[in-house]
């Protein structure tokens, strides 16, 4: 009996040592070192996590985090949607009567995006939509602090039409395509 209490004092005063040790090695602050050193593993005393948002980590180059769209880049083409495996992404498109524009990269821009939302509380951030985007207009951002409150915040719209442009547009739609029939009718 007196060898298992000896035995549990023991291993009670090997666990708080390295409590303390831990303790007492956590007042010292940790320089902030680059992950992509050799030596980084090697170096980790003090303090070891980040004091966010004072210090942050680097971000590689690569890294997936937020998403963003350049509207106005969009052709509407319902790509991103249709690869995303979680249905984050929400898109509704009105079809102009004549060409609207051109993006950036030459693209002919035939649709309106009446809506354009992505739901970043849903997103998996697998990046399938911007392999997919034939205009390159959807694109992840390092922007990974985006802390909400409430979870409505974390959809971002990024279509700019108000719903009196829309309903214009798709009664312009509308009209277009009757006198296209009516022309056929003749």
């Amino acid at each position: 009996m007196f060898k298992i209490a000896l035995q549990a004092f023991i291993t009670a005063a090997k666990g708080l040592a390295i409590t303390l040790a831990h303790l007492f090695g956590a007042r010292r602050s940790r320089e902030v070192l680059d992950v992509r050193k050799d030596d980084y593993f090697d170096k980790q005393t003090g303090v070891t996590t980040v004091q966010f948002p004072r210090e942050k980590m680097p971000i590689p180059e690569v890294a997936r985090y937020q998403l963003d769209v350049e509207i106005d880049d969009c052709i509407v083409c319902d790509l991103c949607a249709k690869a995303c495996p979680v249905d984050c992404i929400t898109i509704e498109s009105i079809k102009a009567t004549d060409v609207i524009g051109k993006t950036s990269d030459g693209s002919v821009k035939r649709l309106y995006a009446a809506q354009f939302d992505i739901d970043m509380a849903k997103c998996m951030y697998c990046g399938l939509c911007t392999v997919v985007c034939p205009t390159e207009c959807i694109t992840m951002t390092d922007q990974y602090d985006r802390s909400m409150t409430n979870l409505a915040e974390l959809t971002y719209s990024f279509a700019e039409m108000t719903p009196s442009e829309i309903e214009e547009k798709k009664r312009e739609w509308t009209k277009f395509q009757a006198e296209k029939e009516a022309a056929k009718r003749k």
